[in-house]
């Protein structure tokens, strides 16, 4: 267990925690994978029991937790049981569910279809105690960050999704409109019924199977809300990718389940219901690209593509109930581009990824999670964009290809590069890497590194067993 990323003392008091819970000493700690949350989890034994114990610095979100935990437990909800807090020393301990998802389980029993819609279905008859019957008698202000999936709490996923994936993939839109439709979105989606307990991130990965029952995790962002948001969250999760033909075969067991609760009136429900999977889809948006370009957690830039497809379907068949210009531009430009074909790498197949790139712009991002590879500035080569004949052309066109090879130099150049990247393709498979970034740039990204970069697959492509990707990111602005 890797114990030097936390302070001193954090560890010994989860041991001292647990010892007090279990009566016994500690007799080993693994530390269990991070997810998209600064929480840190571990799975705690000692000679007869075992626990999950959780350090999280966010007080009161502990607080939220816990209060919840234990109020859905007594509602009936399958929740961990809290063993035990110490919420002044930001720790707990909770019980230990095991490590089969529903993602897991997907995954594993991806082409068998009866056994997949089965179990969902077995989740989905758990939801009308989850979120009907536990809203009643909740304290929802304790919840956190804020009581109700209102305004405030819209709003603030839809300038998440403006400033983390609009604004980072290069989407252009006018502020004020892009406004109007965030404020017509809201003023619709507040009049759908919001009595309800709304999970807020009802998604595989917090649904755990264990002792053949369906167990929910991670819902300390709980909160009063519609019942719309958890099955569309459910249901458009980018990295399960369900087909429409089993979401609709789930939205309809879903109406099903609920036309026995007090009050649900399934048109009522349908008028509302595609406008929260868009607010449900822009905040996964939102947070794919905080989480990934930001904080370099390669597992949500790979949600990126199967999240684009989902909203091109969305676009092609929903009815969101309101009008949204300017939102629909933009995915119009998301769906157009080639925003999503950078995270595409293939997992059984070595990698290389070719860029050429102006510096006015920036060295492009390496999205694989890798990290590593090459940056080779062309600007020290003769530059045909300084004559007039080559201006219109790209380093793809044939008078600036032959423009390039008439110059010495640019040769020796692409040789010195060939020979260090061929070096590293070798050492990175001996080692079982999976990807490999190489960036050619120059001023404008038009011509000398768009040479480059083109010559330079050409070349990685004639070795074996080697997959290249090739990308010319300013050329594909003028798109």
């Amino acid at each position: 267990m890797e114990e030097q990323n936390f302070a001193p003392g954090f560890i010994g008091e989860l041991k001292k925690l647990y010892a007090a819970w279990a009566g016994e000493e500690v007799i080993s700690m693994e530390s269990l994978p991070e997810s998209g949350s600064v929480r840190k989890y571990y799975r705690i034994k000692g000679a007869g029991r075992m626990a999950i114990g959780v350090y999280n610095p966010d007080n009161r979100e502990n607080t939220a937790f816990v209060y919840l935990s234990r109020h859905l437990k007594k509602h009936g909800v399958n929740v961990p049981e809290v063993y035990l807090a110490d919420l002044a020393e930001d720790i707990y301990l909770v019980e230990d569910l095991g490590d089969m998802m529903l993602y897991n389980y997907y995954n594993a029993n991806i082409n068998n279809r009866e056994s997949v819609v089965n179990l969902y279905k077995s989740v989905i008859r758990e939801m009308p105690t989850l979120q009907a019957n536990a809203a009643r008698g909740l304290d929802f202000g304790v919840c956190y960050p804020r009581a109700a999936f209102d305004q405030q709490s819209m709003m603030w996923d839809l300038h998440y999704f403006k400033s983390y994936f609009l604004k980072l993939t290069g989407v252009k839109f006018y502020e004020q409109d892009l406004e109007d439709d965030f404020n017509a979105l809201t003023k619709f989606l507040l009049q759908a019924k919001r009595e309800y307990f709304l999970f807020r991130d009802f998604q595989s990965r917090n649904i755990m199977l264990h002792s053949g029952k369906v167990y929910f995790i991670d819902y300390q962002g709980g909160r009063k809300g519609a019942l719309q948001y958890d099955i569309a969250s459910l249901l458009f999760e980018a990295k399960t990718s369900l087909s429409p033909e089993i979401r609709d075969e789930l939205l309809a067991y879903y109406i099903e389940i609920f036309s026995s609760v007090k009050g649900f009136n399934s048109k009522n429900f349908l008028k509302y219901y595609y406008g929260y999977v868009l607010i449900r889809m822009l905040q996964a948006l939102g947070a794919y690209g905080f989480r990934g370009y930001f904080e370099r957690k390669q597992f949500f830039l790979q949600s990126i593509p199967p999240a684009v497809k989902n909203l091109e379907w969305l676009v092609q068949h929903a009815d969101f109930g309101v009008k949204l210009p300017q939102l629909e531009n933009c995915f119009e430009q998301i769906i157009q581009s080639e925003i999503s074909r950078q995270f595409e790498l293939p997992a059984d197949e070595f990698t290389v990824s070719v860029n050429s790139f102006s510096y006015k712009s920036g060295i492009p991002l390496d999205n694989s999670g890798n990290g590593g590879g090459f940056v080779f500035d062309c600007r020290a080569l003769s530059n045909p964009g300084r004559y007039e004949q080559y201006k219109a052309y790209t380093g793809k066109d044939y008078p600036v290809i032959e423009f390039l090879n008439g110059q010495g130099e640019v040769q020796e150049f692409l040789n010195h590069a060939y020979a260090i990247v061929e070096s590293s393709i070798k050492n990175y498979k001996e080692r079982n890497f999976a990807h490999l970034m190489v960036n050619f740039g120059c001023t404008g990204g038009q011509h000398r590194s768009v040479f480059c970069a083109e010559e330079i697959s050409s070349r990685i492509k004639q070795k074996p067993g080697v997959k290249v990707i090739t990308r010319h990111r300013e050329l594909e602005k003028k798109k």
